[in-house]
């Protein structure tokens, strides 16, 4: 939720910065209805203290009519105020975060800008097959039996597969925890409704995307990144205990709405996933910093798979709705000879913890303010599988382990050998 003190003072700003999002915010009815809730307030506090001043004394059968009916007003008001300021807060939470000023201007994905490109695009001597090809042919991934068990969209992992799987989740925390102080979080997968819109992922056809149960007012998460945020919710933290980097492997779920074409056969855009997630909380200076360095983590991993990749600077009109900057990593895929989305990492300021209430404690002045959160994908599973299987295929049909995983597969080298 964006600081509605900072809408007020500069009101076009986010009008501008939520059709550069394609959002359609009501900016002046949220003007309209913050104009009634300040007047009320107001309104109920002259009230109030003229309550209090009156009740001082004992007062006369006469003026306890009078304060009676000054009550009465009070509560009327309060209940008008009441219902003003739950539509003021449900038009607020339409509204994105602006995005950063080194953020690209664009009305489409093509207007993304690389900014990095690293490693080598492998080249191959023999026709190359698929990863769902590599996949059947080496018996570690099976999407046939499990459309006959769950439906489209799910796949399983077997073999080698699997136990990449551990590999991948080992290889991220053996540096995100022991080299990098990361803290190690089995998360819920379960939230509850309020957790979820807080972290900004229910408006604007969020809801369409997200697997939940209303009689239980229960959401599946759709990364993560949604059962971190709330850790802290309406907490306030030491500003000598930040930041605060924590490192998540949960399963993942998502409808996938509006999704068609040959991406939704096998494993790449699928209703069930796993995913090591990376959650920073830090304060307002210090994002930027804690940013660039879950970037620098990204490719570390990357690099030391010997993936060919690049980074991507989200443009305004792709750019989420709770995140100042977004950069993402894009992974060559050899088959479709182009590159595919296998990272992510945003920075959304103070956007989801106003709405969680998560606050931190000034060391020099003792006043709270509003922490800064940010979040970044170490390995989404499944992607990185196949990855590697289409990277490094081999002319005999077998694929090559890369060597920092070849040690959590008991040396294993290749897959299908």
């Amino acid at each position: 939720m964006i600081d509605i003190k900072r809408l007020r003072e500069n009101p076009k700003y986010y009008e501008q910065s939520s059709k550069e999002k394609r959002v359609d915010a009501d900016i002046a009815s949220i003007l309209t209805h913050d104009a009634k809730n300040t007047k009320f307030l107001n309104e109920i506090g002259e009230l109030r203290s003229a309550l209090k001043t009156q009740s001082k004394n004992k007062p006369t059968p006469d003026e306890i009519k009078t304060l009676k009916k000054l009550s009465e007003k009070i509560k009327a008001i309060e209940s008008k105020q009441k219902e003003v300021q739950e539509k003021l807060n449900k038009l607020l939470l339409t509204v994105p975060n602006p995005a950063a000023d080194d953020v690209p201007r664009g009305k489409t994905e093509n207007d993304n800008v690389v900014v990095e490109t690293r490693g080598k695009v492998p080249k191959f001597d023999f026709p190359i097959k698929n990863y769902m090809e590599l996949g059947e042919a080496l018996d570690v991934i099976d999407v046939q039996r499990a459309a006959k068990v769950s439906g489209s969209r799910f796949g399983y992992l077997k073999n080698e597969a699997a136990l990449l799987e551990f590999a991948l989740v080992q290889y991220a925390w053996d540096l995100l925890i022991f080299k990098e102080g990361f803290t190690p979080v089995i998360p819920p997968v379960l939230i509850k409704e309020q957790s979820m819109r807080a972290m900004g992922y229910l408006e604007h056809g969020g809801e369409d995307e997200t697997y939940h149960f209303k009689e239980d007012g229960l959401y599946f998460v759709g990364t993560s990144e949604q059962s971190l945020g709330p850790y802290h919710m309406d907490e306030i933290i030491p500003e000598s205990d930040l930041p605060k980097r924590y490192t998540a492997f949960s399963s993942c779920f998502r409808r996938e709405a509006g999704s068609y074409g040959k991406d939704t056969k096998g494993i790449l855009r699928v209703h069930q996933f796993d995913k090591i997630e990376m959650y920073v909380f830090c304060t307002p200076n210090k994002s930027k910093q804690e940013h660039e360095n879950i970037l620098s983590l990204e490719k570390t991993l990357m690099d030391g798979l010997g993936l060919h990749y690049r980074v991507v600077n989200l443009c305004t009109a792709d750019l989420g709705k709770p995140a100042v900057k977004t950069y993402d990593i894009e992974t060559w895929m050899p088959s479709q000879n182009t590159y595919r989305e296998t990272h992510s990492t945003s920075n959304t300021t103070d956007y989801q913890a106003r709405r969680l209430n998560s606050r931190y404690k000034d060391a020099k002045t003792g006043t709270n303010h509003t922490i800064h959160t940010l979040n970044g994908t170490a390995f989404a599973i499944g992607r990185m599988i196949i990855m590697i299987l289409e990277n490094f295929q081999q002319k005999d049909g077998t694929v090559l382990i890369p060597q920092p995983l070849q040690k959590y597969m008991n040396g294993k080298k290749f897959i299908g050998k």
